[in-house]
């Protein structure tokens, strides 16, 4: 059983107080060869552990504490999904992305790690080749692990700040737009990192509202096809992944497929593509939000946590045609990446902890 590996020196051109500290889990020892190389030739990550399973892991984190850690799902000794929990325990502040390998059975169980507690996922590449050839892969892998550790450390540090105040601290205020008169045409919903979960959250107070719902959530194919079930089975709403040329139904709700853009054409029909990425994404909530933008269609979207700033764009053609924005806030967001790209931007109507936002869509999406 292999413990913790040798691990090359880290860059000094970032303060080790600044750098984010990751630990790899995988019984693989190519597999974290490949990841620690990938991170270690970023100057603001430390790989401080690389063991072959989860109790290993368990372990190390007791004596370690990291921000990132990239876990492995099926391992022997100790699983990925057992993992979790113990990890979180240990060191809370901790962020966990399940990697594993684009099938069916493993989607389902990153499914299950994400409402575990997990707060993003990988698709690693199915060969030592693709590992060695994938710049996407990497690139993925960088982002997410970089804005997991920043989260780290900022809800570490407002944790530390909170506990050595006396009275509480005002939220800082962003400006609001007006909230839109009257109902919109249709609900959208745009989410990425820490989106599933939170999903549930958000669609269990929209059964039976009077437009189609439409969800785009960063994820591959598989993984959006057991999104949809899990909706329908979790939250009482009759979801499916979005079809090309499928009408959309009032009250029932429609996920972009992994690897195809989804928009609407005026007719109400779903259209499918597969044009270039938008801001590295496929399904991109750009693309959904641009084609509910004309007037007189009145989309009313939800921006929910996750990176980058895919979905500004689109809301800046929802508010210059009529329709509104709310946003989850900062306190109870994952990453602030989305959300806060279209709030610091001045687009939102509201900008709401995670519970309040269902039941702010239902009141706008129910008036008369």
């Amino acid at each position: 059983m292999a413990m913790q590996s040798s691990l090359p020196p880290q860059s000094a051109s970032v303060p080790p107080d600044e750098r984010t500290k990751v630990m790899l889990v995988d019984d693989s020892a190519v597999v974290r060869g490949f990841l620690n190389r990938i991170l270690s030739g970023e100057p603001d990550f430390e790989v401080v552990a690389s063991v072959s399973d989860g109790a290993l892991a368990v372990e190390s984190i007791r004596k370690t504490p990291v921000q990132v850690v990239i876990l492995d799902i099926e391992m022997p000794n100790m699983d990925g999904l057992t993992a979790i929990p113990l990890l979180l325990e240990a060191c809370p502040a901790a962020k966990i992305v399940m990697a594993s390998s684009l099938t069916t059975r493993n989607a389902e169980a990153s499914m299950k790690a994400l409402v575990a507690g997990a707060a993003d996922y990988l698709s690693k590449p199915s060969s030592a080749t693709e590992f060695a050839g994938t710049g996407d892969f990497s690139r993925e892998l960088v982002q997410k692990a970089r804005a997991l550790g920043a989260s780290s450390r900022r809800q570490l540090a407002m944790r530390t700040q909170a506990a050595a105040l006396t009275e509480p601290v005002p939220a800082k205020s962003l400006a609001l737009r007006a909230m839109m008169t009257g109902a919109p045409r249709y609900v959208a919903i745009g989410s990425s990192t820490g989106g599933p979960d939170a999903l549930f959250v958000v669609m269990k107070h929209l059964v039976g509202l009077p437009q189609p719902i439409l969800i785009t959530q960063h994820m591959p194919p598989a993984f959006t096809t057991l999104l949809a079930a899990n909706i329908s089975r979790q939250c009482g709403i009759d979801c499916m992944e979005g079809k090309d040329g499928l009408l959309v139904q009032p009250g029932k709700a429609y996920v972009a497929p992994g690897g195809y853009h989804m928009t609407l054409l005026r007719s109400g029909l779903i259209s499918l593509n597969q044009g270039p990425q938008e801001n590295y994404c496929r399904p991109s909530v750009d693309a959904l939000l641009r084609r509910l933008a004309p007037p007189g269609r009145r989309g009313g979207p939800a921006i929910r946590p996750g990176m980058g700033q895919d979905g500004l764009k689109g809301c800046e053609a929802i508010v210059a045609a009529g329709g509104s924005v709310i946003a989850q806030d900062e306190a109870t967001s994952v990453v602030w990446g989305m959300p806060g790209m279209v709030a610091r931007a001045g687009l939102c109507a509201a900008i709401l902890p995670l519970a309040g936002i269902g039941p702010k869509l239902r009141q706008v999406a129910t008036r008369s």
